[in-house]
């Protein structure tokens, strides 16, 4: 839409509203603190839903492998022999053994529910979320000193700290006259991991790789089994077909599962949410051009006898038309302009604010035994809010072309017979 001179100054002068005239300016400063709030959220929840499913995904891959072959029925043997053949398997890059089993961690009459995770130590120490993120001891200890590594709600739920010992209690015990009685052993904590999800922070327990073989009686005389073998792949999106040619390749002997099959429900979830929560803020700027609309036909209604005069000396209805869509399509851009900074603004300083409402309030906004995460992550995705800017536009034209038909339909002669 290409203005002349007269036509920008007109649209600019209909906009900075005189004395008799301040409640249309009123509603032209709502349709733009409408469309601002709108676009600004948008970006803000759809940043705020990306960081999230990414963190969980970083999360979820940094504890469990990429692809992971169970036995058909119960454990699985030659594992060795398993795992040397899926690593020559083209997009794989390790193939690792592992040891899984659900105990019960007590310590001085507490006890809690714990999930036993076990990895050789070379590979165990290659988790960089694991490594990265011990807030206390060495976990380059834990075959040294035949400890355990315990998340760090759980530590402070079982009131141990490194160098005590914690009681791990397995349900699988062994059958005698006097009945069912597990098996109980006593390891020394020798680190704790905080990973910021609750779900793992207050149930983990690293232990061993031999010594979970043993505890679970997955390493008696000549049998020796594990839960598991996981793969890491070169490129976690391919997960999917390299786990159907893999199931495809093993037969009906092992179970394949990759990861995103695995935590299905919960990526599910998140995308509903995500869809929902985008749709019903989109409405907010859709409220907003409707609030452009009005505007605009108060102002067309304002302006009737201008409009007149503009028509009589000889201004054209497609001039008078887009005078009305430029002031319309103005308040569009200014809006999406405030909302894209003020997007971006609170995406980047998402958990600051948090931290800030915290302290003004005094109360947690994020409670880990609730919610997965203890942070807000955010990550902004340049298209999706190129998306948004579109949209916004977009909608903010259209809002336009009725009130400015309307005021290009308006006859000189009726609105200037009574003045």
């Amino acid at each position: 839409m290409i203005l002349s001179p007269v036509e920008r100054m007109l649209a600019w002068r209909y906009l900075r509203a005189r004395r008799r005239e301040r409640f249309v300016s009123v509603i032209t400063l709502f349709s733009i603190i409408g469309i601002t709030l709108g676009v600004a959220t948008l970006i803000l929840v759809t940043s705020l839903m990306n960081g999230i499913r990414h963190d969980m995904t970083e999360r979820f891959l940094g504890i469990d492998g990429h692809i992971s072959i169970y036995g058909s029925i119960s454990r699985l043997s030659d594992y060795d022999v398993l795992a040397n053949r899926v690593r020559n398997v083209h997009g794989v890059r390790q193939a690792t053994p592992k040891v899984q089993g659900q105990v019960m961690a007590a310590n001085q009459g507490v006890a809690m529910g714990a999930q036993v995770l076990a990895l050789p130590l070379e590979h165990l120490l290659e988790r960089n979320l694991i490594t990265d993120h011990v807030t206390e001891g060495d976990i380059t200890s834990i075959e040294q000193r035949q400890g355990v590594v315990l998340g760090e709600a759980l530590a402070h739920s079982l009131r141990v700290s490194v160098g005590d010992k914690v009681t791990l209690i397995s349900p699988e015990g062994r059958s005698t006259i006097a009945g069912l009685i597990p098996r109980m052993k006593a390891y020394p904590v020798v680190a704790t991991v905080k990973l910021g999800m609750h779900m793992y922070d207050s149930s983990l327990v690293l232990m061993p790789f031999e010594e979970a073989q043993i505890y679970f009686k997955y390493k008696t005389g000549e049998q020796d089994t594990v839960t598991a073998v996981e793969l890491m792949l070169d490129d976690t999106d391919q997960a999917g077909r390299i786990a159907d040619e893999l199931q495809e390749a093993l037969g009906g002997s092992v179970r394949v599962y990759d990861w995103q099959r695995a935590n299905q429900t919960v990526f599910s979830a998140l995308n509903v949410q995500r869809n929902v929560m985008v749709i019903i803020l989109a409405l907010i700027v859709l409220v907003a051009a409707f609030n452009i609309i009005s505007s605009l036909i108060m102002l067309v209604k304002d302006k009737t006898q201008d409009i007149a005069i503009l028509r009589t000396v000889g201004a054209s209805r497609r001039s008078v038309m887009r005078v009305f869509m430029a002031s319309g399509t103005f308040i569009g851009v200014v809006g999406t302009a405030l909302g894209v900074v003020l997007g971006l603004l609170l995406a980047t300083y998402l958990e600051q604010i948090k931290r800030g409402v915290e302290i003004l309030t005094g109360q947690e906004i994020l409670i880990e035994n609730i919610y997965f995460l203890s942070t807000l992550p955010t990550r902004t995705d340049p298209v999706e809010v190129v998306v948004i800017i579109v949209m916004a536009l977009g909608l903010s034209f259209l809002a336009t072309l009725y009130p400015a038909w309307r005021a290009a339909k308006l006859d000189p002669v009726e609105a200037l017979r009574y003045e």
